[in-house]
């Protein structure tokens, strides 16, 4: 624990930030540092490994995503990841023996006031270590349940710094936002000479105001102008705000929000006439934006965390693993595009049998432990953690363009920040 002891004495100095984050769900967010969240009074079950039916033992992964509710689509993406990485590897040795590695899978239903209740039943599973969640706010709202439990969680594309800061249960393999904020404005800068930017997010949204937030910072700082807005919950309608951005003569216009509201402002983008790049975070790496967006006369710029064609390998056996499974590919979204998260969630799976591996127990203290100097190459890069809060060390994103001829992504470039 050398580590952890001089990141909590670092963590206790820091200011809270921003709650932000990858497709934050609906509700209020938790204090992941807090004590007193839900799921308190929850204490993990014994570490015993259960025994399969023909006596094979069995170590648990619990898996934390959103199959319904507005961020649904990306999480069973996400999800899918995972279980095609538990069809290549199903066993891993832990202490000398071999495990069944069982997935344990909840729906937390995008949702911050229901994700406690989704956590919880992992909790009595008996998971030693957990993945997820598909959204900053859900990740947080589960945070205490784990943390109580004594059990630790990897996220996968929650993205806001607060998942992680001030504890010592919750990781994560992917990149911030306060990065990936300025990530897209230098790229908005230096594609486009952008100087005005319209930020269109969605209220009480950690994700969508928080990832707006970043954006807003880095492109001021490089001399932008901005003009913002945000839309209560169960908007379909966007024009006026399409309209605005247009009177405004913005440049750019940045809506960091969920696919579902993401299709309806390409939709209406496109009939009247926007005229500038639409731009997003990681939410909008989704066939949902490419189906909406082929055919219009719209431009489409998003960041992520992986680029179909970067590994060949993971390519071709997760397309055949799709085309091979009805239910897998209509969670997909019914063809074989490759999403980021489902790299994301692969990486993850191996990020958590290298824990079991490294704690040869599936004790969920020693799979915490183990996890601050867990390293693993993965597909979307190389993973390690840092020494504060348990954060992946990334210094790259992909932007990429959707084709609205093809309906396919078409690789952009690395970008790094300034």
């Amino acid at each position: 624990m050398k580590k952890r002891v001089l990141a909590m004495a670092l963590v206790a100095a820091m200011a809270g930030t921003m709650l932000t984050g990858c497709g934050g769900g609906n509700g209020g967010s938790a204090d992941s540092g807090n004590d007193s969240g839900a799921g308190a009074e929850t204490e993990a079950p014994a570490a015993d490994a259960p025994a399969a039916a023909d006596g094979a033992k069995v170590v648990k992964i619990g898996v934390y995503e959103p199959a319904s509710g507005d961020n649904g689509a990306g999480g069973k993406q996400e999800v899918l990841g995972m279980q095609y990485a538990n069809k290549t590897t199903p066993t891993v040795e832990i202490g000398g023996e071999e495990y069944t590695v069982q997935l344990e899978i909840v729906d937390n239903e995008s949702s911050n006031d229901k994700g406690p209740s989704a956590a919880s039943s992992l909790v009595g599973s008996g998971v030693s270590v957990v993945l997820g969640s598909y959204g900053s706010g859900v990740s947080i709202a589960a945070s205490d349940v784990f943390k109580q439990a004594g059990i630790p969680a990897i996220g996968v594309t929650c993205t806001n710094p607060q998942v992680t800061e001030g504890n010592t249960h919750y990781f994560r393999i992917c990149f911030l936002d306060p990065f990936q904020g300025t990530v897209l404005a230098n790229f908005a800068n230096e594609k486009f000479s952008a100087k005005k930017a319209y930020i269109l997010t969605k209220q009480g949204d950690d994700y969508s105001k928080g990832l707006g937030f970043y954006f807003q910072e880095a492109f001021e700082d490089l001399g932008g102008e901005v003009e913002a807005s945000e839309f209560p919950d169960g908007t379909t309608d966007y024009n006026s705000y399409i309209t605005a951005a247009k009177n405004a003569g913005a440049e750019v216009f940045f809506a960091p929000v969920s696919t579902e509201a993401a299709a309806n402002i390409i939709e209406q983008a496109a009939t009247l006439g926007l005229g500038v790049p639409l731009m997003a975070g990681d939410t909008w790496d989704s066939n949902v934006i490419l189906n909406a967006a082929k055919g219009k006369d719209v431009q489409i710029y998003v960041s992520t965390f992986y680029q179909e064609g970067g590994n060949p390998e993971f390519d071709n056996g997760f397309k055949e693993y799709l085309n091979s499974d009805n239910t897998a590919k209509t969670n997909n979204g019914g063809d074989d595009t490759i999403s980021a998260v489902s790299a994301m969630g692969y990486d993850a799976y191996y990020v958590a049998l290298e824990a079991l591996k490294a704690a040869g127990s599936t004790d969920p203290a020693a799979v915490n432990e183990a996890l601050w100097d867990v390293t693993y190459s993965g597909v979307s890069g190389s993973i390690a953690f840092d020494e504060i809060n348990g954060d992946a060390l990334r210094d790259t994103a992909y932007v990429k363009c959707a084709n609205t001829e093809t309906g396919a992504w078409d690789f952009e470039k690395e970008q790094g920040v300034n």
